[in-house]
């Protein structure tokens, strides 16, 4: 196995499908219902102010967001208008038409597509309920954790409601495929369905981690600014969403880099075990359709790279 630092990839689960994106493009393969596979391509585009603010630490999240949610929009808008069920499938046929608007939702929402709309929700619903507590608890610190308390609860509600419907398992059964197949990529082994089966289907970066790691920094976070009146206290929440995503993106991003140091390992562990509920153990046909695309990721990154070589040449 080669030494040379190995690229960095990412992805999302789509409908009956996975995307993943490199540095010059981002890739979706789906299974249509005829059990053949279908590409969806997107060069990315180069954004000078875009590249320059990624390198600044804190910012690099928000940009991040910005760019996931303008790319992951295409490929799931394009997977579910190319959704179609096996016919042999029948308890998904009778489901197809009352599920599939749920299914949009449920896979942004746990991805980035939506992110920020949701992180709007999801902050200001526990601080009203936080501040019905407050005869009970009325300290600073006390509604700080009841409100991360309320914040989390509705977190895992949220997955473990939708998470019931076939649709959305089938979906976190292709977030389960995506995982494994960059496990298997950056373990150097061979792109293979029983190779990529014997990995794990949780992974540090992904953005389950990101969401939960946003809960518990917002803790410490809002330690820092009053929670009276309850107007200051929603104001401040608001405010402080681009600070909470910087900072937990960071965080994100350390705890990949420490995922193999003995003790320090463990800070990521919260992330993972939020992973066991979005993500489920897929079948081979599901890693299949992940391993090709993510072959077609490397194919196109490889030629993009060929030929930006040879125009350097030239």
């Amino acid at each position: 196995m080669s030494q040379e630092k190995k690229p960095l990839y990412g992805g999302q689960a789509v409908v009956e499908g996975v995307m993943f994106g490199g540095k010059h493009h981002t890739v979706t393969a789906i299974r249509r219902k005829d059990q053949s596979i279908e590409y969806y391509r997107l060069p990315r585009k180069s954004n000078r102010a875009f590249t320059l603010l990624k390198k600044i630490p804190f910012i690099r999240g928000i940009v991040a967001i910005i760019e996931a949610s303008a790319n992951g929009s295409k490929h799931l808008n394009f997977s579910a208008e190319r959704y179609d069920l096996d016919p042999k499938n029948d308890h998904l046929i009778k489901e197809q038409e009352t599920s599939k608007l749920t299914m949009v939702l449920g896979v942004a929402a746990l991805g980035v597509i939506s992110f920020l709309f949701g992180k709007f929700l999801f902050t200001l619903i526990p601080v009203f309920l936080a501040e019905l507590t407050r005869p009970i608890f009325s300290s600073k610190f006390a509604q700080i954790l009841v409100e991360g308390f309320f914040k989390l609860l509705l977190l895992l509600a949220y997955i473990y409601f939708i998470s019931l419907t076939p649709i959305i398992k089938r979906v976190f059964q292709y977030h389960g495929a995506e995982h494994k197949v960059i496990n298997t990529y950056e373990n150097g082994k061979e792109l293979t369905v029983e190779n990529v089966q014997a990995h794990s289907r949780l992974h540090y970066r992904c953005g389950s981690s990101f969401i939960l790691f946003t809960v518990i920094i917002g803790v410490f976070v809002y330690m820092l600014v009053p929670t009276e009146p309850l107007w200051v206290r929603v104001i401040n929440r608001l405010a402080l969403i681009p600070v909470v995503l910087g900072i937990s993106f960071e965080v994100l991003q350390m705890t990949n880099r420490l995922r193999n140091v003995p003790i320090l390992k463990y800070l990521g562990l919260p992330g993972l075990w939020l992973q066991l509920l979005t993500t489920k153990e897929p079948t081979n046909d599901q890693v299949e359709v992940a391993i090709l695309s993510f072959k077609e990721l490397l194919r196109l990154e490889k030629e993009t790279d060929e030929r930006l070589k040879s125009e350097e040449i030239v």
